[in-house]
């Protein structure tokens, strides 16, 4: 059996049962927050039951390495639709340690994209169109550092209200454990 099939299956009984009553909250987040975080598979639960958030306290975004790649890029839109139209008013990024973003090389990346069946004239045009493939695909050296890169991206966004704080939290996939890396309380915008 597909596994879309076994989630349909799946999610007819959900429905059925009425599981879904156990999740009712609304569109915006009991705590006001938005949380960037990595999309790894270790902190779908884990993340917010180290953070004592549950469903509806809060608006989750995700990338690969909680990284902001571009300012005017589809992750800081997310965050300024959760502060302008949903209520957040504090943003948290939570990168976290032994993240896969910090091991991506590029040049292997585009080597398996080859092997996949993506032909060496689609990359060359995206090159050649101004497209750093390789600075696009790379990852960070330091989870830390790339924390407060991504802290400073959204931190110095110019549509960014005055007074959102933007915090900064490196995640231990293991245990849970949260280190604080920027104390948004202390930097606050304009």
């Amino acid at each position: 059996m597909s596994t879309l099939i076994e989630i349909l299956e799946y999610n007819r009984e959900f429905v059925d049962h009425k599981e879904y009553e156990k999740y009712h909250t609304t569109k915006f987040p009991d705590k006001r927050l938005v949380v960037l975080s990595c999309m790894d598979t270790r902190l779908v639960e884990l993340l917010p039951k180290a953070m004592n958030l549950k469903n509806g306290d809060f608006k989750h975004v995700k990338s690969a390495g909680a990284i902001v790649s571009h300012p005017f890029g589809s992750i800081m839109r997310s965050i300024l639709v959760a502060i302008y139209e949903l209520n957040a008013q504090e943003v948290i990024v939570v990168g976290h340690y032994d993240c896969g973003m910090s091991t991506i090389n590029a040049e292997q990346m585009l080597e398996k994209m080859r092997q996949r069946g993506i032909s060496e004239e689609t990359i060359g045009v995206l090159q050649n169109s101004g497209i750093n493939l390789g600075k696009w695909l790379h990852g960070f050296d330091d989870v830390e550092e790339s924390v407060k890169t991504s802290v400073e991206t959204i931190l110095n966004h110019p549509l960014l209200p005055a007074g959102i704080p933007v915090h900064g939290l490196i995640i231990d996939p293991v245990t849970g454990k949260l280190d604080l890396i920027v104390n948004g309380y202390e930097r606050t915008p304009r």
